[in-house]
């Protein structure tokens, strides 16, 4: 039997009119993402990171949290859309324009699990917070049958107000919750964004390394620099970290080596890093005992951390697609071009992020754009921070 919370009366919809003054994307409910199939018929956030994607948007300044539709109907509009698979398609849950367990949030976030759930599906569902998480929650998100849960705790130790004005110490005790009553969801340190000069020194490395041990995986990424999110930190006096925004999130390769130096167990041959990850869908893949389902196996360097257990287990469930099956699903989602199959990735053009991560997804390989290549050993990062790839 599902577990329920107190009831909290739903949040009001806005209006085809209110609808109609927001920016297109952010009205639409269902974007695909990287990690899933993304819902977010929530919108509006009072917690005022200045890293924000909501920035994207225009909707930081939509502080009070506000419904485009039903979650009834927002689970009908996921379940029916065209990228959609049945126990496939990875799921996120209000990742864009709030966070899923603020206490007006939360009632919806519990409800649409419960909707998918009593499905009887079993795709992944991924729950990305930085805010608080209570035992009674943990009994909640426990008892879910179907589904394959996972909580990722956001956790930056960034202590700068104006970037972040939540005290990542919120952070680290849901973390902490979420571990200790974990028992058919899984939690995940998300350690991000990892900004040089701001998080990164060894202090901040040392106390995400003790967290570490309060989670079935940890993943770490950098920082989406998008204009508009530079925009914002001149316009409030924010000390801007890069000189140059990029399209992919900035991750420097100094950064990263010290991390995976700090991280590095040398006398654990299994585990030489601990279960750490550089990808969202790798670390996930782990904490449920699974292959990662977005195939990044074919980017052998993504994999020189992994757990030796998880590497066979990826392996073994990594197989190149016959060329004929992936043009013909291609030319029929609008990919122009050449179409390859390579030992690394299946390589189109014509085709924008949705219908590249549905291939993915459905093929458990890499699929990339010919015209925004992903260079060795950056691969899905931006080049900033790292030497000029090779001609």
């Amino acid at each position: 039997m599902t577990a329920v919370i107190r009831a909290r009366r739903p949040l009001p919809i806005l209006t085809t009119e209110q609808i109609a003054t927001l920016k297109p994307e952010l009205a639409e409910v269902i974007e695909y993402r990287k990690s899933g199939l993304s819902l977010n018929h929530i919108i509006g956030c009072p917690l005022e990171c200045g890293y924000c994607v909501r920035h994207l948007f225009d909707n930081f300044g939509l502080k009070t949290p506000r419904a485009l539709m039903s979650d009834e109907d927002a689970v009908q509009l996921l379940t029916g859309h065209h990228y959609f698979r049945a126990h496939k398609t990875p799921i996120q849950l209000f990742n864009r324009a709030t966070d899923p367990m603020l206490p007006v949030v939360k009632p919806h976030t519990f409800n649409v699990l419960r909707l998918l759930d009593e499905q009887g599906l079993t795709n992944h569902v991924l729950v990305i917070t930085r805010w608080r998480v209570t035992p009674e929650d943990c009994a909640v998100l426990n008892s879910y049958r179907h589904i394959k849960l996972t909580v990722l705790v956001t956790h930056s130790g960034i202590d700068h107000p104006g970037i972040e004005p939540v005290d990542s110490a919120i952070a680290a005790a849901s973390l902490k919750t979420l571990f200790e009553h974990a028992k058919t969801y899984r939690t995940v340190l998300y350690w991000r964004p990892i900004v040089p000069g701001l998080n990164d020194s060894d202090a901040h490395i040392a106390r995400a390394l003790e967290l570490s041990q309060h989670a079935h995986a940890t993943v770490f990424t950098g920082l989406f620099f998008r204009d508009e999110i530079a925009a914002y930190y001149r316009e409030n006096g924010l000390p801007e970290p890069y000189q140059d925004t990029a399209r992919r999130k900035i991750m420097p390769e100094e950064s990263e080596q010290r991390i995976l130096r700090a991280f590095h167990r040398p006398e654990n041959a299994e585990l030489p890093w601990g279960p750490l990850f550089r990808k969202t869908s790798c670390g996930v893949a782990y904490a449920h005992g699974e292959a990662d389902y977005n195939g990044h196996y074919g980017i052998r360097e993504l994999c020189d951390i992994c757990p030796l257990a998880q590497l066979k287990l990826c392996k073994d469930a990594w197989q190149a697609p016959d060329l004929a099956t992936v043009t013909r699903e291609a030319r029929a989602l609008g990919a122009v071009g050449d179409i390859e199959v390579t030992d690394r990735a299946i390589i189109v053009e014509g085709l924008n992020e949705p219908p590249r991560y549905s291939l993915q997804h459905a093929f458990g390989y890499q699929v990339h754009d010919r015209t925004k290549p992903h260079h060795y050993r950056r691969h899905g990062r931006a080049d900033l921070g790292w030497p000029a790839p090779a001609a």
